[in-house]
């Protein structure tokens, strides 16, 4: 095991450095302390499979990479194509584009009714961010959490607020509940793993 732990140590360094990264830049994208970085990069301790996944899509490398001793020239077979990078961005454009086919659909099924609801336009927006969290989840990289949520959350109580004014209720608190809900994602954002 301690075979592993060097050889994962080492190939950290190395990609790292490949990017020319600080330990607390790569701290910074991962959501971790550089503390916890070094001790990744000095054998001490390995990082969970989901942050070793998430550090292969950053540096576009396979788990196999990670866990085969040799330079970046000698494990080309476990370098992710650039292609998948590319597929995983248009996957999720592809899913925007499905949101928003949506949205004008229900647009059009209640102009055709001869209803004006224009907030529906408003509502892609929460939907879009919703979609756009999972796929940052799986593929994306911490980071970007904060600002999909802010915008998932203001997003969210506009498409609210707007529905209830084109329904003649202006209720406009509903913006107050956004406010507890923000902080909470900036306070989440700054909870640092080790």
């Amino acid at each position: 095991m301690n075979d592993l732990k060097k050889t994962i140590a080492n190939n950290l360094i190395e990609l790292r450095k490949r990017k020319k990264y600080t330990q607390q830049d790569l701290g910074n994208i991962l959501g971790y302390s550089d503390k916890a970085i070094s001790k990744w990069e000095k054998g001490d301790s390995l990082p969970d499979i989901e942050v070793l996944y998430q550090i292969c899509n950053l540096y576009g490398v396979t788990l196999d990479y990670l866990t085969h001793e040799g330079s970046y020239d000698e494990k080309k077979e476990y370098i992710m194509p650039k292609y998948e990078r590319r597929n995983k961005i248009f996957i999720t454009l592809l899913f925007s584009t499905l949101v928003w086919f949506v949205v004008i659909l229900v647009f059009v099924y209640y102009q055709n009714k001869d209803i004006d609801f224009w907030p529906v336009f408003l509502w892609g927006i929460p939907a879009t961010c919703a979609m756009l969290f999972y796929f940052n989840i799986k593929w994306g990289r911490r980071v970007f959490n904060v600002p999909i949520l802010s915008v998932l959350d203001w997003g969210l109580l506009l498409s609210i607020f707007c529905t209830l004014l084109y329904m003649n209720n202006n209720f406009w608190p509903i913006f107050l509940i956004g406010i507890p809900f923000q902080v909470a994602v900036i306070l989440w954002a700054q909870i640092k793993h080790e």
